[in-house]
């Protein structure tokens, strides 16, 4: 997260962002500069999530059963079920890991796509504007790359099979949900919100601690803030 706050450090706001001065700045510098940040930010992100364990061994995004199947743990595991079950967890968090590295291309391309308004629009936005701005630009291209991939690591596990066969029974009957109908599509979702979490805790640190060690650029736009 070191490197990242440090890329990122321009784009730190407190209750003077709206105070912003970019006329002080060229609009050049100010694009360069926060596409610089955003793409090592991604790049971070997707590195530390798309590693063995980036998932499973963090509790911030580690992907837990489906709602309605904790319901049943406890009497799945009174039924000697557990190992299904544990097993399910480490596939699921497995194919996220696994879906990860698709983000990467879609994140620096929606860098390079960005506008100087867009660019502005963070720099001077909440305190999640970056995060929003990924969410809304790769959140539906990325839910594709990763959905084959997921289908493709659990689809020799039985008990996805047969949560899958339930759920949609349930689903009919409004006892699931929708999001949770499917198993690859809730692990395809919570994929997605696993990298939006570990990029807007990235940005909660670049705001809380915004000098950092900066490059001279992100020097120079940071000091557009008075």
């Amino acid at each position: 997260m070191r490197h990242f706050v440090t890329a990122l450090s321009f784009i730190a706001f407190s209750s003077h962002a709206v105070a912003l001065d970019l006329s002080s700045i060229s609009n050049a510098d100010a694009s360069q500069g926060l596409k610089q940040a955003l793409t090592q930010g991604a790049e971070r992100a997707v590195s530390q999530l798309g590693q063995a364990g980036g998932f499973l061994n963090n509790p911030q995004v580690k992907i837990p059963l489906p709602e309605s199947m904790q319901k049943a743990e406890k009497a799945m595991r009174m039924f000697g079920m557990g190992k299904q079950a544990d097993e399910l967890v480490v596939k699921m968090n497995q194919a996220a890991e696994a879906a990860v590295p698709e983000a990467k291309a879609l994140l620096v391309n929606s860098v390079k796509q960005m506008s100087v308004q867009d660019a502005k629009d963070i720099l001077t936005g909440g305190q999640d504007s970056a995060t929003q701005y990924f969410r809304k630009t790769t959140s539906g291209p990325m839910a594709d790359k990763f959905l084959p991939i997921v289908k493709k690591a659990t689809q020799d596990v039985d008990l996805a099979k047969q949560y899958n066969r339930f759920a949609e029974m349930g689903s009919k009957y409004g006892l699931v949900g929708k999001d949770q109908a499917n198993l690859e599509q809730y692990v395809t979702q919570k994929t997605l919100d696993g990298v939006y979490l570990m990029m807007a805790e990235e940005e909660k640190a670049i705001r809380q601690d915004p000098m950092g060690q900066a490059s001279s650029l992100l020097k120079k736009v940071f000091g557009a803030v008075k």
